[in-house]
């Protein structure tokens, strides 16, 4: 007999019982299944046994870390059900390609037609699985092992990526004798899965599954265009270099082959910024380039390397930023919490940005405001502006893409650009790195380098940002006339010596060590490349150091 703490409380326990005890202890206090369990900071599988002195919290899907178990677990599951209906001899590869909102986009290659009935077996498979309640298992398997088991499974990626895989043992986890590997602890069963909806779309087949501020409601799939056909074109794009995984980066690092994929990619992306660049000179009656993305999506470089192509094309880039235009600080509406909204756009003097605009747009000359950010005040120092002939604006701020911002001016006279790492690398077939990790990993170096801040204090802001996020930006990309792509194939090995360290230096006992370990486990299987080779106009500069655009 032993003693644990559940949810604040003193709770008895026998050798051998198990997690999912507790969680059927209390689950009637829950809305939603309890698909983990938090010990400090770390996150329990359910199968795991209690010990003595755990302090055991509830972790259901309306938080990140349950909600990222609840999608890898019906991921899991709808990769057994795809295998089941389209049988395993028929199907040589099943990836994960990457998310669309709360969906996944999953590609099949193999004698299969993924049609809309190929959809409708799959997901009544998936339902059989629900019902059944089948256990999802563990066990501990060397890694020499797991290389042999998933090369007679034929996942590549997934084989070559556990070669560079330093420790000697993984975690296999099965449903019903289907095995895989994941990063994160899966969900108990599959009694648990009871939300997703598989569709037939674009010749692939999408798992759309809820969100976390609501995990029991499966939303409409409405697919944005704009952002299905960048992801298409980045996923192409990493295809044509060779590079479509982690173990495929590594492969080209061992065989020094590197740096001619960065030049590749170096030279794709800025290929993009002049189609882009080409575009809006077509435009003949754009005089503004608004410009709005995600936080450290590569905005400030992005930019720059616009107004530079646009020189090329007789064109005079001016740039403007929308903070300028924030009311002082005391006129700024409050948030829920009664604090200074900076995010929302009821921050921007909205009035100003047009009678300016309009202004530019009659010819005449007008002084561009100042906002100073430490007296949180709006200044004026002497910067004035005018538009000639081949004068364009180019404005970046994250209501860029909001009609509100701009609804005063010509629709003709703007172009609108959305800037995110719309995809990242893959790690293997079924393990993605997601793009809002891989955008806090680029904050995190870049607020530790220019505003020496800790990664904890960063990791602590995010989901404040992602807030805000998901409120201002995401709901306008498709109003944009463009997507561009600002990730980057070899990346995740240019970060890593920069990551790491940041990293590892969280407390173990912080709130934010859970989410810095979950970081560190993307880059245990990436090898790292020497900075120096990474040209000093690269996007990926911005974050890490070194950039020619830096003032």
């Amino acid at each position: 007999m032993g003693q644990y703490f559940l949810n604040g409380m003193p709770r008895s326990f026998e050798k051998g019982d198990r997690l999912i005890k507790a969680a059927e202890e209390i689950k009637g206090e829950y809305d939603n299944d309890i698909l983990l369990f938090k010990d400090k900071h770390r996150y329990l599988w359910l199968g795991e046994e209690i010990t003595e002195g755990m302090r055991l919290r509830a972790v259901t899907a309306r938080e990140p870390e349950g909600h990222a178990c609840y999608q890898k677990s019906v991921t899991f599951m709808l990769m057994k059900a795809v295998y089941d209906v389209g049988g395993a001899d028929k199907i040589d590869k099943v990836r994960v390609m990457y998310n669309i909102d709360s969906a996944l986009y999953i590609n099949i290659i193999g004698d299969v037609d993924t049609n809309e009935d190929f959809a409708a077996a799959v997901q009544r498979k998936m339902e059989e699985y629900v019902r059944a309640d089948i256990p999802i298992k563990k066990r501990i398997m060397s890694t020499e092992d797991a290389i042999a088991l998933f090369n007679d499974y034929n996942m590549k990626y997934k084989s070559d990526l556990l070669k560079y895989r330093k420790a000697t043992n993984v975690n296999i986890y099965s449903i019903g004798g289907f095995d895989d590997y994941y990063f994160i602890n899966p969900a108990y069963s599959t009694g648990m899965l009871r939300y997703f909806e598989v569709l037939c779309y674009d010749g692939g087949l999408v798992l759309n599954l809820p969100s976390p501020e609501d995990p029991k409601t499966i939303k409409k799939f409405s697919p944005p265009s704009k952002t299905f056909a960048a992801l298409k074109r980045a996923a192409a794009d990493f295809a044509g270099m060779g590079v479509e995984s982690v173990a495929e980066l590594n492969d080209k690092i061992v065989k020094g082959e590197i740096n001619q994929t960065i030049v590749m990619q170096e030279t794709l992306m800025e290929r993009r910024i002049a189609e882009i660049a080409d575009d809006i000179k077509a435009h003949s009656s754009c005089r503004f380039v608004l410009i709005a993305g995600p936080s450290s999506s590569g905005k400030t470089t992005f930019s720059k390397r616009l107004c530079t192509q646009l020189m090329t094309l007789g064109l005079r880039p001016h740039q403007l930023s929308t903070d300028d235009y924030f009311f002082g600080i005391n006129k700024i509406p409050k948030d829920e919490n009664g604090e200074p909204d900076r995010e929302g756009i009821g921050a921007v003097d909205l009035r100003l940005f047009t009678e300016n605009m309009n202004a530019l747009l009659r010819g005449e000359k007008i002084e561009l405001p100042y906002y100073n950010f430490k007296k949180g005040v709006r200044e004026y120092r002497g910067r004035f502006a005018k538009l000639a002939e081949n004068d364009v604006f180019v404005i970046e701020g994250i209501h860029g893409l909001n009609e509100k911002l701009s609804e005063g001016l010509p629709k003709e006279s703007k172009y609108k650009i959305y800037i995110s790492p719309v995809i990242s690398l893959n790690i293997d077939e079924r393990n993605r790195v997601p793009t809002s990790d891989l955008r806090l990993i680029r904050r995190i170096i870049r607020d530790a380098r220019t505003r020496g801040t800790d990664a904890a204090t960063t990791i602590s802001w995010w989901e404040n940002v992602r807030k805000g996020e998901l409120k201002n930006i995401l709901p306008y990309r498709e109003s944009a006339d463009v997507v561009f792509n600002s990730s980057l194939v070899y990346e995740l090995a240019a970060i890593k010596l920069w990551a790491e360290p940041l990293l590892y230096g969280v407390d173990r006992e912080s709130e934010e060590y859970s989410t810095a370990k979950r970081l560190l486990k993307f880059f245990d299987f990436i090898l790292s490349i020497d900075n120096d080779d990474i040209p000093n106009t690269s996007l990926i500069r911005e974050f890490i150091g070194g950039s020619c655009f830096e003032d």
